[in-house]
């Protein structure tokens, strides 16, 4: 990657904090591979298996040069011109610790890394960083985190939908201000927010402030949910165009779409937390990851973009890999194989998963 630090002194923070529970706060974490109990991929009884390592001191991007030691989400899209774009979430480093939120980590928001448009089978390999792009104060009952939980291109301009995290909570629950867009012109270096997209957490918006994006159709396909895991989930839908236009959007209220009121939508599955969707030619159908109420990774199908979603079934269970969430699909067929990223709490990085389809 072009951005780099000195050499990381391991030793500064081999005392800093113990390993992390399953609970939502970020802040507590362990990203130091053997200090956190884990060191090298999962091995994983059934036929999902964690193929690459890619966040982390365990990995061969060494995010830890550019002060990336630990990081969640992983949400890839193309970018319409050649390259890959990664968006994660809180990203653990040295520095200037937030004690004020309880942490002697220093945090990024948000991160967008490039790569060209790799073959999974291989590794995803990052090219460059741009970290921390839209910053936030971390001041908790304010603002304590700026989190991406969707990406998409459209016509040449990158979009991000990002939650504003107000207060994080126990068991997978956190508190939201508002989900909004940012839009980028130059591929991913630069963000700026696009404020009159904010849905505050009120008046239906609530059920959409944590995203996915689905293009089909000459239509935009945001999924949402409320803030948190082992919630319901919902869909909306806008003209390619019309993607930072709030008024323009459709709900689906479990029969038809309905203009203009989120209250409308209705929702089309439950017990869900973040959400990736994508269509697949092989199976020829639409494919949703998310995790279940025991945190197991599973997989819906359906047949349209709205459903209706079949039941779940389990890619990875709670129980080979605890603390998992965020699976996240590869933006691109690969066959009979399904690709994807996934957070695992515990290491507080991420890891490229395939599964059999």
């Amino acid at each position: 990657m072009k951005r780099s630090l000195s050499a990381l002194a391991s030793v500064a923070v081999v005392c800093l904090v113990a390993a992390g529970s399953a609970g939502a706060d970020p802040n507590d974490v362990m990203p130091i591979p053997a200090l956190n109990g884990v060191h090298g991929l999962p091995q994983l009884p059934g036929p999902t298996q964690a193929v690459f390592q890619v966040t982390g001191m365990d990995s061969p991007n060494r995010t830890q040069d550019v002060n990336v030691i630990g990081t969640d989400l992983g949400i890839m899209w193309d970018d319409g011109n050649g390259h890959m774009l990664t968006a994660f979430g809180d990203s653990a480093g040295l520095g200037l610790p937030n004690l004020l939120a309880g942490s002697v980590w220093a945090w990024n928001s948000n991160a967008v890394f490039r790569s060209g448009i790799p073959d999974p089978a291989q590794g995803i390999h990052f090219d460059s960083v741009v970290l921390n792009p839209l910053p936030s104060p971390k001041i908790p009952g304010i603002e304590i985190s700026l989190i991406p939980t969707a990406g998409i291109a459209v016509d040449g301009v990158q979009y991000m939908s990002l939650m504003s995290v107000r207060e994080w909570g126990d068991h997978g629950r956190w508190e939201t201000n508002y989900s909004t867009l940012a839009a980028s012109h130059d591929g991913g270096q630069s963000w700026n927010p696009l404020t009159t997209t904010r849905r505050a957490n009120t008046d239906g918006h609530e059920n959409f402030q944590q995203n996915a994006f689905l293009a089909a159709d000459g239509y935009i396909y945001r999924y949402g949910t409320p803030a948190g895991r082992d919630n319901a989930g919902f869909v909306s839908r806008a003209p390619r165009s019309a993607i930072a236009d709030i008024d323009a959007y459709e709900y689906w209220d479990g029969e038809n779409w309905q203009a203009g009121e989120a209250s409308a939508a209705a929702p089309i599955v439950g017990g869900v937390g973040e959400l990736s969707v994508a269509w697949n030619g092989h199976v020829g159908q639409y494919v949703m990851l998310t995790t279940d109420p025991a945190t197991s990774v599973v997989m819906r199908t359906a047949p349209a973009p709205e459903g209706p979603w079949s039941a779940p079934r389990v890619l990875v269970d709670s129980a080979a890999l605890p603390t998992a969430y965020a699976p996240m699909i590869f933006p691109y067929q690969t066959g009979s194989d399904l690709y994807f990223l996934l957070t695992v709490h515990r290491q507080y990085n991420v890891i490229l998963m395939r599964t059999p389809l």
